[in-house]
């Protein structure tokens, strides 16, 4: 009896620890707060951009925030991310929805990742007006 739960033990606990070294982390996260209303931008879409050497902007990821505002899985660590970059907030479609006359139909932010750092890149976001830092 003992071995048997030694061995459901281990499968368990090996299992847990293969489990846990599969979460993938990411270097760069956004979050929208729409400021006119007091909660979070969902399914507001973001896209990505990286400057490259020509400097033209090539697309890197293009998602849509949750239902908390935010998008937390832009570019997997464990790689050189290490560039300029643009999010590209497409808002008018949000106003629009809302049934709200908005002045921006996007907004971009263009940032530098400079190091391994994790880069959190929120707005606060109104139909006139916008405010963007960089968090944590």
């Amino acid at each position: 009896m003992k071995t048997r739960l030694f061995v459901l033990l281990s499968f368990v606990w090996c299992f847990s620890l293969f489990a846990f070294a599969q979460d993938q982390s990411y270097q760069l996260s956004s979050h929208i707060l729409d400021i006119n209303s007091g909660y979070p931008a969902a399914g507001v879409k973001i896209g990505l951009y990286k400057l490259n050497a020509d400097k033209g902007w090539v697309l890197v990821d293009e998602k849509k925030t949750d239902e908390n505002g935010r998008i937390k899985d832009f570019l997997p660590e464990g790689t050189d991310n290490k560039g300029i970059y643009k999010l590209t907030y497409h808002v008018g479609p949000y106003f629009k929805e809302k049934k709200q006359d908005s002045f921006y139909p996007f907004i971009d932010v263009v940032f530098e990742i400079k190091d391994d750092n994790h880069y959190h890149v929120p707005i606060t976001l109104s139909p006139y007006g916008y405010s963007t830092y960089r968090g944590n």
